[in-house]
């Protein structure tokens, strides 16, 4: 069987890996061996889109075994990194020297000094990945996603919103407006200046809007009895593989530690049950919200973990 290398080159391509990524979800057992879909459309319109000012076009490389989508290569944002999604029947070390030489090539950026850098994903338990990446000269450095994932088979408890606080859906207009505000506070340390730049242009929330798989109803925000957003989560529910995921998540420093974050997603997971979905995901980076996650939407369940080359 010939697989071929190209580049994203059509919107039809974005449609075949939304495919590809939610056939190679259920093979890999709701495992994220690859992505889930939501994160692909997350990457398009956000990372790549609104903080890179990237399309597909720029980062997306595929591969094909007679003419089906069988890989993917491509960062979550800008070039420096590079995220592998191998169908489980094609992962081989000759595949993914393949990927990685792309990567190397196409996705790797030069410092200040003169030297390539470039960053690779792999899963704690991805022996194959993990030796490649170590005879190519890759150490395991920087960041660590630790993934978290709930069977909604199980019993959800009820969590009590603090007094005064409403949790819904988010509105339009002016409170568009205000999910921006609160988003340069949640993810910014409170910075007022980000703030007010991003309620100022909300051309990047509509961005996220565009996405197939956006839906109003759960897009959830907390309310201050004041009437201010100041804590948010926003729900991706694939009703293919009926599997959703949570991104993203934050309250504003000044309304931190009430459990408004902890109410959200479990006001998420009752309104994901509702609809028939059968496994929700979240993931974390640093500690507190991994302890948060744990205790809201389950325990760890895989290490996803960046290795880094420079040269």
């Amino acid at each position: 069987m010939m697989i071929t290398y190209r580049p994203y080159q059509s919107e039809d391509d974005f449609w075949k890996m939304r495919a590809f990524l939610r056939e190679v979800f259920v093979l890999n057992g709701f495992r994220e061996r690859a992505w889930h879909v939501a994160r692909l459309e997350y990457a398009r319109w956000h990372t790549c889109l609104n903080c890179h000012n990237l399309t597909l076009y720029d980062v997306a490389h595929l591969w094909e075994a007679d003419g089906e989508l069988i890989a993917i290569a491509m960062p979550d944002g800008g070039p420096d990194e590079a995220h592998f999604m191998i169908h489980p029947g094609y992962e081989t070390r000759e595949l993914e020297e393949e990927m990685l030489a792309v990567a190397e090539e196409k996705l790797s950026i030069q410092k200040e000094n003169g030297k390539r850098f470039l960053g690779v994903w792999a899963m704690a338990d991805d022996p194959l990945r993990r030796e490649l990446l170590t005879q190519h000269g890759y150490e395991r450095k920087g960041w660590v996603e630790t993934q978290h994932r709930r069977d909604l088979s199980l019993p959800i408890p009820q969590v009590q919103v603090p007094d005064g606080f409403t949790i819904r859906s988010l509105g339009d207009g002016l409170e568009l407006l205000e999910r921006c505000y609160a988003s340069g506070l949640g993810f910014h340390q409170g910075d007022i200046k980000i703030a007010v730049e991003n309620r100022d242009d909300p051309t990047w929330y509509r961005n996220i809007q565009t996405a197939p798989l956006y839906r109003r109803d759960l897009d959830l925000v907390a309310i201050a009895p004041d009437g201010a957003i100041v804590s948010f989560c926003t729900i991706w529910f694939d009703d293919v593989t009926r599997s959703a995921y949570f991104e993203p998540v934050a309250t504003v420093p000044s309304h931190q530690r009430r459990g408004l974050s902890r109410a959200l997603l479990t006001e998420g997971l009752h309104r994901l049950k509702r609809m028939g979905c059968l496994w929700a995901f979240v993931a974390g980076f640093e500690p507190g919200p991994n302890r948060l996650y744990e205790t809201t939407v389950g325990a760890e369940y895989g290490h996803y973990q960046s290795w880094q080359k420079t040269w």
